[in-house]
């Protein structure tokens, strides 16, 4: 994982950690597994569980941090050795999951693109290339503002 990958991934769990309400969702950052058959999972660069599913797992003391009901929010970003894979297959499988809004950061072109469920099941597109971005799935104040996030992880020599 390069510096700028990790510093993105933290960067935009500690946005939305920010602004979700502890007792609604946890924000999980490189370790949330979402079930994709019984024994295959994808983790997710950050994801957000609402804490009633979180509950389940901690009364199983030990039990793996799975999930296999849609989440809100699944965040991938980006990287040389898995972007075709993350778009082609792992976006497609968050949508079959069901997962509410599904975001692909991507670091050099400093964009981003974000599905979100429509009512009949399909899939909205929109494209990002700066500004504050809505977490539709997650109701209320919460937005990216991309241009903030990309100048974080550029650290200025001033």
């Amino acid at each position: 994982m390069s510096v700028q990958y990790g510093s993105l991934m933290f960067e935009l769990g500690f946005a939305l950690r920010l602004q979700l309400n502890r007792a609604v969702y946890a924000v999980r950052v490189g370790y949330a597994r979402l079930r994709r058959t019984a024994e295959n999972y994808y983790v997710p660069d950050v994801a957000i569980v609402p804490t009633h599913l979180e509950r389940v797992s901690l009364r199983q003391p030990g039990s793996l941090d799975a999930y296999a009901e849609p989440l809100p929010l699944v965040l991938e970003i980006w990287s040389p050795s898995t972007g075709h894979y993350d778009t082609e297959t792992k976006i497609a499988a968050y949508q079959a999951r069901g997962d509410e809004e599904i975001w692909r950061l991507h670091p050099l072109d400093r964009t981003l693109r974000v599905w979100r469920r429509r009512l009949n099941g399909g899939y909205d597109e929109t494209f990002y290339q700066a500004g504050q971005v809505p977490v539709a799935s997650l109701p209320g104040v919460v937005v990216i503002d991309l241009d903030r996030l990309f100048a974080a992880e550029a650290p200025s020599l001033e």
